[in-house]
């Protein structure tokens, strides 16, 4: 009975798995499938045959929009916010694992963006540009934008790493007669860098894909988010679905390459005998 018990509790389980990923993932095949309609198909069902037609019009030139220039700007923002984010994350990780004065108050300002409406952050931003006499730029206001909303989850992952970080390491090394800024190259940098490139991952997707914080922050130049979206209002032809699938397989391509990057970093501790 136990036995049949337990296999009932799985099948259930597995069940439920499936359906949570066919609601994760059921309108994005949606996207994927109407993406390869035939030349002379529309934007929903039936689909009038199948081809490629729609990708190769992505790069032929386009009579509305900017897909080349809204990709290279969202791609570049996301390059410097996912550096930012990984550096600030550590240096306040490591500020907080010595501990001082205020620094209870400071960690919950730093996360107070997370409960903040995005809107309201773009819409402030935006404001504060123009009441100083600068211009809202994708690479200056959108920018700080989008770090109000990538730090705190890169302050969280380092404050749970350190949190359960033993000195024991740093301590061996300087027995061993590494200064402390060699004790941290050395030895705490390779123990936390898979933990790092999680936090890359996260500032990079999370600002590729920002749509409310850059709405009122990235001036005259769309990127890839409000440009999709400028797009749903005077396009009528399958290019767009094949754009969002272009994008979807680059965010995807980003998770690849850093799931590649921590297995190598895995590799390379477990080869020194990190745990």
């Amino acid at each position: 009975m136990t036995s049949d018990r337990r296999t009932l509790e799985f099948y259930l389980l597995a069940a439920f798995f499936a359906l949570f990923v066919l609601f994760l993932y059921g309108p994005l095949s949606t996207i994927l499938i109407l993406s390869f309609q035939g030349p002379n198909g529309g934007l929903t069902f039936p689909m009038n045959g199948v081809s490629t037609r729609w990708f190769q019009n992505l790069f032929e030139t386009q009579a509305v929009g900017d897909f080349g220039g809204s990709f290279t700007r969202s791609a570049l923002l996301g390059l410097m916010v996912m550096a930012t984010t990984v550096v600030v994350s550590l240096l306040a990780g490591l500020a907080f694992r010595r501990g001082f004065f205020g620094a209870t108050p400071l960690f919950y300002l730093a996360i107070s963006s997370l409960v903040v409406p995005s809107i309201l952050v773009s819409l402030g931003i935006g404001l504060s540009f123009q009441i100083l006499g600068l211009e809202p730029t994708w690479w200056s206001s959108a920018f700080g934008a989008h770090l109000t909303w990538t730090l705190p989850f890169g302050v969280l992952i380092m404050f749970a790493v350190f949190n359960r970080f033993s000195p024991a390491y740093e301590e061996a090394a300087r027995d061993l007669g590494a200064s402390s800024w060699q004790a941290f190259a050395h030895v705490v940098l390779p123990i936390i860098a898979p933990s790092l490139v999680g936090v890359g991952l996260f500032g990079f997707t999370l600002s590729y894909d920002e749509f409310a914080r850059t709405l009122m922050t990235a001036g005259s130049f769309n990127t890839l988010p409000l440009e999709i979206y400028g797009m749903t209002t005077n396009v009528t032809t399958p290019v767009l679905y094949a754009l969002g699938a272009v994008t979807t397989l680059v965010s995807f391509g980003v998770i690849g390459v850093s799931l590649a990057a921590i297995a190598v970093i895995a590799r390379q501790r477990k080869k020194l005998g990190v745990s």
